[in-house]
């Protein structure tokens, strides 16, 4: 508890047990002069890769970014279409249309937070210039992966995972990243693993992948000076590689922190009106980016959690089909009713693995003295 309050994430606390091994990192940085890619981001791509369980790894500026190179890696763009979901962060659909293709959205399902494959399988027979599947593992927890890729597969195209809030959690005991084509991972400060500042990844298993990536991340330039194609400036700085480096070597214990405080709610909200989902069978390692419960009586839960000095967040609002950039798409309310009503219902409450128990029974006291529980 920070000054008589749990907020929603606390990075202080994490920074300080690890504090004299992040100076030192930063420090070896700035004595190189080297700032951008070079020796340290390629050791961190080596070692998320071996984490990951792929074969490449290839660093850039955001997770936003690592979308969009995805995209451009396989050539999409004006003419095609992508398939995802409308209940997730902004960047997932936003990566589509700065390529030029247009989005395709099918519903979520309500129990995982992530893509319904049924709609998926009928949303390719209705839309065939779909060239990509662009699945979401929301909040920590893998989407069904073994269907999307048969559809993928019978369809002659590639599966790029919006693995962003999820390094590390596992379907079937297979790493996140590692299910498709490409993995698409975010180091924004909040993930599970935050850099200290924007920062992103793909992993892919295809060497000539692997290698359009890392081209497309300096300008579409092999060697320098020279393009063969127009990518993006979207290098990692060596700061951000030197410190996910050292919080890389903390991460199992830091997820284990989360599952247990996970498991705790669980047990201590037992018998209220909120729900919970638990992970599906084949999420075999859900690493909770964040906890996420649903509601009808979201928004004023909310308000009596403030009022106690507790921090929540609502992921996400408002879906991107009802988005006022995304009209053009010509989506309308009703037409994905799970994600509308989970922008209504989710509240995401504190689960960051320095929470004490103490931390874990205020917030599921005050939960639990909510009128409408």
């Amino acid at each position: 508890m920070v000054n008589g309050q749990v907020p929603l994430l606390d990075l202080r606390a994490q920074y300080q047990s690890i504090r004299n091994e992040v100076l030192s990192a930063m420090e070896r940085v700035a004595d190189s002069q080297q700032f951008i890619l070079g020796e340290e981001v390629s050791r961190f791509e080596s070692e998320v890769a071996e984490y990951c369980g792929s074969r490449f790894a290839v660093g850039c500026a955001s997770g936003s970014d690592a979308l969009r190179l995805a995209l451009m890696a396989y050539g999409i763009g004006p003419g095609d279409e992508v398939l995802t979901v409308p209940y997730t962060f902004f960047a997932t659909a936003s990566a589509i249309h700065l390529c030029g293709a247009k989005t395709v959205f099918v519903d979520v399902d309500g129990n995982t937070f992530n893509i319904n494959t049924e709609q998926a399988a009928r949303a390719l027979e209705q839309h065939p210039k779909i060239k990509a599947i662009l699945p979401v593992h929301l909040f920590g927890g893998c989407a069904d992966m073994d269907p999307l890729c048969a559809l993928a597969k019978n369809h002659g195209i590639p599966v790029i995972e919006d693995a962003a809030q999820s390094l590390g959690s596992e379907y079937k005991s297979r790493r996140a990243g590692t299910l498709g084509e490409v993995g698409c991972f975010s180091f924004f400060p909040s993930k599970n693993l935050g850099a200290f500042g924007d920062a992103g990844l793909c992993t892919t298993n295809d060497p000539a992948i692997a290698e359009r990536l890392s081209a497309l991340r300096v300008h579409g330039s092999k060697i320098k000076y020279y393009h063969e194609s127009v990518g993006l400036n979207s290098r990692m700085d060596a700061l951000q590689a030197a410190v996910l480096r050292i919080k890389l070597r903390y991460l199992d214990n830091w997820t284990s922190g989360r599952q247990r405080n996970a498991r705790l709610y669980r047990e201590q909200l037992a018998g209220t009106a909120v729900f919970f989902p638990a992970p599906a069978n084949y999420q075999t390692r859900h690493i909770y980016n964040q906890f996420v419960i649903r509601t009808e009586e979201r928004d004023g839960l909310r308000k009596h959690l403030a009022a106690s000095g507790i921090g929540s967040e609502i992921y996400y609002p408002l879906p991107l089909h009802l988005q006022e950039c995304f009209a053009y798409l010509g989506y309308r309310e009703g037409d994905f009713p799970v994600s509308e009503r989970l922008a209504k219902e989710s509240l995401a409450l504190p689960v960051y693995p320095e929470l004490t128990l103490d931390d874990i029974a205020y917030v599921s006291t005050h939960i639990r003295s909510y009128p409408a529980n």
